[in-house]
């Protein structure tokens, strides 16, 4: 019985236990199925995407190898490149991955297979230009080994790492390399894991950052120290460190290269567009701006609160251990996970849709963004032009910020827009305008107008590049020029058949040989950019298309065609520069801005400053100090001490202590607004200098103010300053005052020739009022010293020209003039007699007047704009003065990029291409050296003939220059295609070709040539042929000047071998001159009796008259005139016979060189003794010169 109770007991509590068990499993079960319903309820929306998205990352993973290629070449080799070679490598490697048949995706970008999405919009709203330029460049420096350094001339990068800083949790010091405790914050950066960001990085990298460049950490325990100086830092795995660059195009060594990585974050137009929308509609309606940049913040902080989420999700997944059914944890996350993502999806849809109300909205204002965008690069690319010419984007968008607020209101949006276009655009002018020299404010209006119709699209890119290099070649094949049409020459001819070949200009030359009389008219009229073209022409071509035909016959009057093309464009206020005025500059500076003037030859701000500092009434609180050796510690305390009190402090002549600019630039970088006197201001002049700060002229306010032009201004100048006590202050007044008019005439005509280029002066020198003050002063102590009235003529032009004024002149030739000149001036004539004429014309002649009013008024009756006959030289020299202001300017829109493509041919090729073009003709033409053993075999170095070293040396100069060309020339078309490293030497190479110049290491080893490439290699293979001519049978019958690489030693050798045969001592001898006027060259069979023929020299400021045997004045618009070939005869103790001008020989029609002991330049030949029937003093003033080379 017992044993059957406890069998029925064990059976009840295995019942009882079997009964709580299955309630325990049913509840359970109970739970799991809520817990079910709330996993599949939490992650049912999850399932479709996750299904997706698995099947995407198997489809991914198959084709990694490629994309990991693209990004990590990218990553290796693309920050410091620009977008668009960015684009050609991925591009270049897709392709190579296709040839290999490696797997990768259709179009792999670094930025698709490297790029997180949420760190990507974290990034645009801490500041990064969202384009896809500034968004590669984040991920490079997210995921790089190597510290960033950033070229960053807007920066750009600088104010988006400063954001991001501001969220780092151990936070950031931003320091300088200049900074006292530079190195002391790298020790707290590295040991406490800050981000540090190391500002203004110049082409030097410090080497106490070598250990953190090359991150040489040691293992010390548990953790990691680093050797920083003298020492052991503990290296904390936060830290990082970052570099900014201002420096547009630093040039990093290879050294430096490889120690970081080197970011391009020079803004693209892509990205300035779309911060400049930003401004625009944050001006125009800032509601909705407001709203856009709250959305695009609260968008980027949900992004990151739904990943946060899916991570968290994914690692509870991940982790949970045994049913997952049984995780409250996971199940509690899910449950507020689904809650918070639903309210984040809600409001992301809503987002999505005001976000795309708000970009509609938004659109209207683009037009705005686009054209302050292409205007930007077109102040930027002043820097090309003047080192001085510097500009900040926050200067720019400043500017626009105030032209928005300030343009005229109007009814309509577009009105309103086209209101703000109009406005900024002209306030933009003038502003920039301001800050140029004026022979540069024609070409920055030119450079707007070219970049405005570029932007929309309706600029002949390859019309323009004609515009601006001319022909590249000769057309070969093309139509004879008509016979009887002699005033157009070959050069023009050219053009005109290049022009031919593009469609606008299809047909022309068969209109100018059908009519060419028509034509002429242009050729002739002096005003020919107003003169309307024959027949359809006029009707048939744009203003710009006339404007490039204009080119071809009449260069100098380029420059008036394109004043008027501009004013076609964009209305006449844009050619007409706003007049200086320090009041308007002092007015957009601040406190923190410095005030700065470019200074020219002969300007001289400081008076004009003083005036305004009195007008101001800060006369008493200025202080000024002029820049030199020694004064470095004067200007820091002068600075400090103006912060301090409110003072005006005036730095001068920053150029002459460069040196000291570094401590400029730190003291302008400590500027604190808020330890520093509201009425501060910092005055700098400055020549123009590549030492200058770049940062203080991008942040500080520019002006220029030149010395007056035109010789009725520099006398009013000169008179303005010297009142009715200063003429009277004499013993003989009257001769005072009208020598000191010949003084004042003689200062303006030497300052105004050097507008007329070397034709002018050789050297343009820097004269000064202090000279023409010195003058006045000399001139008043020998009057008040003269016994009886004499007064001393001599002395005082010796004085003047040689001394005063002659003191700054190096060129004997230029000497020469100065002595000429004022001998004119200031003479006995200018003084007794009544109305005594400085020119042929009797327009200048010397003033009566006893009073500084009287004398003005005089003054005021000169003409506006002088004739070069008032400084006694041929009316063609203001053809060669407009020839040379059109290249200028054409030069200088060429250098600033103006032209981006289109050959010279008339077709539209990319820039690679035309360069590729140039440099296989080029090669092709390219004579090959000469064999000079062989030379040496026939020209042995002999006592008699010294010519035989002559054409030795000459074969020698001219296989220096084949040999360079025949080995970099081929190495450029390599590099071209890739095949080989482009070094700076080929790639300045290109652009030489691109440009028609002569590359720069062509004319190191080189002859002395001013002639565009094109007709450069011509010259090149015409000089070669006289040369083996030479080689193959011996000294020619007549020498062609022109192709020898060093004239003078011809000629020496020719004195010496008349020397030895003489045996007369060379120092003795000098040339004789026979002009053989019946002759040319090809009729001259028979060498010399005497001495050696020559040809090859022409006359630039007059004309040779072969009837006459004599000089005579030019031809109108005849620059050059071609000497007939002369008989150069050895003549011992020669002395120059009567009647006859000493004529410089130059080489070019630069006419300056570098100068030599003998007071001659490396330009200079020699003199020619030139039959005239004039005084030569007619001839000197009209700065008549030989070339043996012209420009074409």
């Amino acid at each position: 019985v017992e044993d059957k109770i406890a069998e029925l007991e064990s059976a009840y509590n295995a019942a009882i236990a079997k009964k709580e068990h299955l309630q325990k499993t049913m509840e359970n079960c109970k739970i799991k199925l809520v817990n079910a319903g709330k996993l599949i309820d939490g992650l049912g929306g999850e399932k479709t995407r996750w299904t997706e998205s698995v099947k995407e990352l198997g489809a991914q993973f198959e084709l990694i190898a490629g994309d990991a290629l693209v990004a990590a070449g990218m990553m290796s080799y693309a920050g410091p490149f620009t977008a668009s070679y960015r684009l050609g490598f991925e591009e270049s490697w897709l392709q190579e991955l296709r040839t290999r048949e490696i797997p990768a995706s259709a179009q792999p970008t670094m930025r698709e297979f490297l790029g997180d999405a949420v760190k990507m919009q974290n990034w645009v709203v801490f500041g990064l230009p969202n384009d896809n330029l500034s968004v590669e460049n984040g991920i490079i420096m997210d995921n790089s080994r190597r510290w960033p350094l950033c070229i960053d001339p807007q920066r750009q990068a600088n104010k988006y790492i400063k954001n991001m800083g501001k969220k780092v949790p151990e936070g950031m010091d931003t320091c300088k390399l200049s900074d006292a405790q530079f190195l002391r914050t790298m020790e707290l950066g590295v040991q406490f894991g800050k981000w540090i960001l190391l500002e203004n990085i110049g082409e030097e990298l410090d080497p106490a950052l070598e250990p953190i460049l090359q991150q040489q950490k040691i293992k010390d325990g548990s953790s990691w120290v680093l050797k920083l100086g003298d020492k052991t830092v503990t290296y904390a795995d936060s830290f990082r460190l970052l570099m900014t660059t201002t420096l547009p195009n630093p040039h990093y060594s290879p050294e430096t290269s490889v120690k970081v990585t080197l970011l391009n974050f020079a803004i693209t137009p892509a990205g300035l567009e779309d911060q400049m929308l930003g401004i625009v509609v944050a001006k125009e309606q800032p509601e909705m701006e407001e709203k856009k940049s709250a959305l695009v913040a609260e968008s980027a902080e949900n992004n990151s609160k739904l990943k946060a989420i899916e991570d968290e999700i994914l690692r509870l997944l991940s982790s949970s251990e045994g049913d997952i059914l049984e995780s409250v944890d996971l199940i509690n996350t899910l449950a507020t996970s689904k809650i918070t993502s639903t309210e984040i999806h809600k409001k992301q849809e809503e987002g999505k849709i005001i976000s795309a109300e708000i970009d509609e909205a938004r659109k209207s204002y683009i037009p705005v963004a686009f054209r302050t965008s292409i205007l930007f690069f077109c102040v930027v690319d002043l820097t090309t032009i003047d080192p001085m010419y510097q500009y900040s984007l926050q200067w720019y968008q400043l500017l626009f910020q105030l032209g928005v607020d300030a343009a005229p209101p109007a009814g309509e949006q577009d009105e309103r827009i086209k209101n703000i276009i109009d406005y900024f655009t002209y306030s933009l002018y003038q502003a920039v305008c301001r800050g140029l020299f004026e022979s540069h404010k024609p070409m920055f209006s030119f450079s707007m107008c070219l970049k405005i119709l570029t932007g929309e699209g309706n600029m002949d890119q390859a019309l323009l590049r004609f515009l601006l290099t001319g022909p590249t070649k000769d057309v070969k094949d093309g139509k004879q020029k008509p016979a009887d049409a002699t005033w157009l020459d070959d050069k023009m001819w050219n053009e005109v058949l290049t022009l031919s070949q593009y469609p606008a200009f299809q047909g022309v030359e068969d209109a100018i040989i059908a009519d060419h009389a028509a034509w002429k008219t242009i050729y002739d009229e002096p005003e020919a950019h107003e003169v309307p073209l024959p027949g359809e022409w006029n009707e048939k071509l744009t203003v710009f298309q006339k404007t490039v035909f204009l080119r071809t016959l009449r260069l100098d009057k380029v420059t008036a065609a394109i004043i008027n093309f501009v004013i076609s464009e964009m209305t006449q206020k844009f050619v007409e520069p706003p007049a200086f005025d320090i009041a308007l500059s002092y007015n957009d500076a601040t406190k923190l801005t410095p005030l700065i003037f470019i200074l020219s030859p002969g300007s001289d701000p400081v008076g004009e400053l003083l005036i305004f500092a009195g007008n101001m009434g800060m006369d008493n609180k200025f202080d000024s100090v002029s820049l030199g050796q020694g004064q470095g510690p004067k200007a820091s305390q002068m600075v400090q001490t103006g912060m301090a009190t409110g003072g005006w402090v005036l730095l001068a002549n920053c150029h002459l202590f460069t040196s000291w600019m570094p401590e400029l630039e730190r003291i302008c970088e400590q500027f604190n607004p808020e330890e520093m006197h509201q009425d501060f201001r910092l005055w700098l002049t400055s020549m123009p200098t590549q030492q200058f700060p770049a940062m203080v002229l991008q942040n500080g306010v520019k002006m220029t103010n030149e010395p007056p032009k035109g010789l009725r201004a520099n006398l009013m100048n000169s008179f303005l300053k010297m009142d009715d006590a200063t003429l009277r202050d004499c013993k003989d007044a009257n001769a005072f005052r009208r020598l000191v008019f010949g003084f004042c005439f003689f200062h303006a005509a030497c300052q105004e020739r050097r507008k007329y280029g070397p034709i002018g002066w050789n050297i343009p020198y820097s004269f000064t009022n202090e000279d023409l003050t010195t003058c006045r002063r000399q001139l008043k102590y020998f009057l008040d010293e003269s016994v009886g009235g004499q007064i001393p003529y001599k002395v005082l032009q010796y004085l003047g020209a040689a001394i005063n004024y002659g003191g700054r002149i190096t060129d004997a030739q230029d000497k020469r003039l100065a002595n000429t000149m004022i001998k004119v001036y200031v003479c006995e004539d200018s003084v007794v007699t009544e109305g005594y004429k400085f020119s042929e014309s009797g327009l200048y002649y010397v003033s009566a007047g006893e009073t500084q009013e009287e004398i003005l008024d005089f003054i005021r009756g000169f003409p506006l704009t002088p004739k070069p006959e008032a400084f006694g030289m041929h009316s063609n020299c203001d053809i060669s003065c407009a020839q040379n202001e059109s290249m200028a300017l054409l030069e200088n829109i060429l250098s600033m990029g103006g032209s981006a493509g289109g050959g010279g041919g008339g077709g539209g090729d990319s820039k690679e291409d035309v360069m590729g073009t140039v440099a296989a003709e080029l090669l092709q033409l390219t004579p090959k050296p000469f064999d000079f053993v062989e030379v040496e075999e026939r020209f042995p170095t002999l006592y008699e003939e010294s010519t035989n070293t002559v054409i030795k040396q000459e074969v020698i100069r001219y296989n220096r220059l084949l040999k360079v060309m025949i080995a970099t020339l081929p190495q450029f078309q390599k590099a071209l295609k890739g095949l080989v490293t482009m070094t700076e030497e080929l790639e300045s190479m290109g652009n030489a070709f691109f440009t028609n110049q002569v590359p720069e290491n062509f004319e190191k080893k080189g002859y002395l040539s001013l002639k565009p490439l094109s007709s450069w290699s011509k010259d090149l293979v015409d000089r070669i042929k006289f040369v083996q001519q030479w080689v193959d049978g011996g000294l020619p019958i007549i020498i062609w000047l022109s192709g020898l690489f060093f004239p003078q030693a011809f000629f020496t050798g020719t004195l010496q071998n008349f020397a030895r045969s003489q045996q007369i001592a060379i120092d003795r001898l000098g040339f004789s001159f026979n002009f053989l006027n019946d002759q040319t060259p090809e009729t001259i069979t028979e060498k010399a009796e005497k001495g050696v023929h020559t040809f090859g020299i022409f006359f630039e400021g007059c004309r040779y008259d072969r009837k006459l045997a004599r000089l005579e004045d030019a031809y109108p618009k005849v620059l050059y005139d071609e000497m007939p070939p002369c008989n150069f005869v050895p003549e011992a103790d020669r002395k120059p016979p009567p009647g006859m001008y000493e004529c410089p020989i130059y080489k070019v029609l630069s006419r300056k060189g570098t100068l030599m002991t003998t007071g001659h330049s490396t330009n200079f030949v020699l003199n020619l003794d030139t039959p005239t029937d004039r005084d030569p003093a007619s001839w000197i003033r009209g700065g008549v010169a030989g070339f043996l080379a012209l420009k074409d």
